[in-house]
């Protein structure tokens, strides 16, 4: 049975964090769905559109790494997908708290899905969309924390 992972987030923008997860996460699964899902919480910056769009650039050279969009609870969307498991990246010990507590009532919730968890590379521990976010808002330059496929010139936020 062909083993499908869902790596789930906002990814408002996709950093060169998740896209190393996303790359080591090949080596485990057979096909990975990168999924935004929608977060009433949050006020996104960039639309939409041009998350999928920018992350389908990243990945046009990896046909098992698909990108899709849900609304609703992430482990229904894994089990509309077939997918047995979730991806998460941790940077921290406050990331593993906080994803331990979910991971553990997404299990309650749908017990055919489990979460795996990839520590970042430490050179990758300090980026985080947040703070990519904030230095295009300046008008910083965060090229570097994005991957090199995408010009964040060529994309407008929704401020």
């Amino acid at each position: 049975m062909k083993k499908i992972a869902v790596f789930p987030g906002s990814f408002d923008p996709f950093t060169i964090g998740h896209e190393a997860i996303a790359r080591r996460a090949l080596s485990l699964f057979d096909e990975i769905i990168i999924a935004l899902g929608a977060n009433a919480l949050k006020k996104n910056y960039y639309p939409l559109v041009t998350r999928k769009e920018m992350i389908s650039r990243i990945f046009s050279d990896e046909p098992r790494i698909s990108v899709d969009h849900y609304e609703g609870l992430t482990v229904d969307y894994c089990i509309k997908k077939n997918a047995g498991y979730l991806i998460r990246g941790l940077r921290t010990a406050a990331d593993f708290e906080f994803e331990r507590a979910i991971a553990q009532v997404n299990k309650v919730l749908a017990p055919g899905v489990e979460s795996v968890f990839l520590l970042t590379v430490p050179e990758h521990s300090h980026i985080n969309s947040s703070i990519v976010r904030d230095i295009i808002r300046s008008g910083g330059d965060a090229s570097r924390f994005v991957p090199s496929s995408i010009n964040l010139r060529d994309y407008k936020g929704e401020d």
